[in-house]
């Protein structure tokens, strides 16, 4: 494994750096404040990340994405987590992978737009009793002539007030396993207009202010049979197949704002002078940094190594885990620290600190929670054993 980057690679991250620095650093301060990201904000930085290169970058040259590989990918990632997440995920979006698993026509229909910046997708399976455990849920699917009819509600569903459809997950059947009955899941697009298809607002949010979560209701919800994505009662496979790397993507974005308040800590231990000297010459102070440091580098090799074994085709559940895990456990210990060596000028909000802070709490929790990630890495290490 070469620890080096390629010169695409160095060039990647410092247009990326670049473009974020320029262009979403500026709006931060606001979108934090009001909680709010104005659509003609949106389209105005949308459009020069269009122009830039940067837009559904994470998509396959073959429908107008940059082809990147896994790493550069997660470069790329890292630079645009450095932002307010709404800012970076909204003007410079980056159109889920799911999308991919859809025939033709389904891929003109939903991905194409998306990719052209037309409209944004968001993803459905989240229920108010069903969270990790996704065969709990209720909301369900039936067939009914040549359509299926769904009914229930989903919940934490970002960006869907801003997206144009859903992709739903929906209970659709059952079957009989050695461990009793077992849900069977189908996954559906599902058109904003859609009769029996409400969006409703969520909840407010402690992390990532203007990036908004929906309530999604279905009330005798009708949609054709082309609109399954995939295969019927197949809907954990298509999202096994295509989800995966979100762990992954997670992990980059908590590294860029990581690396982003361990700079600042640096920069203000470097800086700030108590007891005649630099408060970094202290080893209550240079301790802490020495540690934030060793730990993000830890994290930042457990998430190379991860997306290296991506493209090789040897990564593992648990290998994506421990990136996810240890990526979000790290922002969370450096964006206290960090603010800690601030002392109360690190709570204000004229520093990003306290926004940094904020947004680390829903990394442990979104995308599997760091309880999940620690079931699956143990999971993996018995079943080696025959455990």
């Amino acid at each position: 494994m070469d620890f080096g980057l390629t010169e695409e690679q160095a060039m990647i991250v410092a247009t990326t750096r670049a473009f974020v620095e320029a262009e979403l650093y500026p709006h931060e301060q606001m979108v934090e404040r009001t909680g709010h990201l104005p659509l003609e904000l949106i389209r105005e930085i949308q459009q020069k990340a269009i122009a830039a290169g940067l837009y559904a970058a994470n998509m396959p040259v073959e429908v107008g994405g940059a082809g990147l590989d896994t790493l550069s990918w997660l470069l790329y990632e890292k630079e645009l987590g450095r932002a307010n997440y709404a800012l970076h995920w909204t003007c410079v979006a980056r159109p889920s992978n799911i999308l991919l698993a859809g025939n033709a026509e389904q891929r003109e229909r939903y991905l194409m737009p998306c990719i052209r910046g037309e409209t944004w997708d968001c993803l459905a399976m989240t229920e108010p009793g069903a969270g990790s455990d996704l065969r709990g849920m209720k909301a369900s699917a039936r067939r009914e002539g040549g359509d299926w009819v769904l009914n229930g509600t989903k919940h934490f569903i970002s960006h869907a007030d801003l997206a144009g459809f859903a992709i739903v997950f929906m209970a659709s059947g059952e079957e009989q396993t050695p461990r009793g009955p077992k849900k069977l899941i189908t996954a559906f697009f599902v058109d904003k207009g859609t009769p029996g298809f409400t969006v409703r607002e969520g909840y407010r949010n402690v992390s990532h202010r203007g990036y908004t979560n929906s309530v999604l209701e279905f009330d005798d919800c009708r949609v054709p049979a082309e609109n399954v994505l995939g295969e019927v009662h197949k809907g954990f496979e298509v999202a096994n197949s295509w989800l995966g790397a979100t762990r992954l993507q997670v992990a980059s974005t908590c590294l860029g704002r990581a690396e982003r308040a361990l700079a600042l800590a640096i920069s203000y231990a470097a800086e700030r002078k108590q007891f005649g000297q630099q408060i970094g010459k202290f080893q209550g102070i240079s301790f802490k940094l020495a540690d934030m440091a060793m730990e993000l580098k830890a994290a930042e090799l457990l998430t190379r190594e991860a997306a290296w074994k991506y493209d090789q085709g040897t990564v593992t559940d648990g290998d994506m885990a421990m990136a996810k895990l240890k990526a979000t456990e790290v922002l969370a210990m450096i964006a206290d620290e960090a603010i800690q060596i601030h002392g109360g000028m690190g709570l204000m909000d004229e520093l990003p600190l306290e926004r940094i802070w904020r947004d680390a709490r829903v990394e442990r929790i979104w995308e599997g929670t760091s309880e999940i990630q620690r079931h699956i890495i143990s999971r993996e290490l018995l079943r080696a054993v025959g455990g």
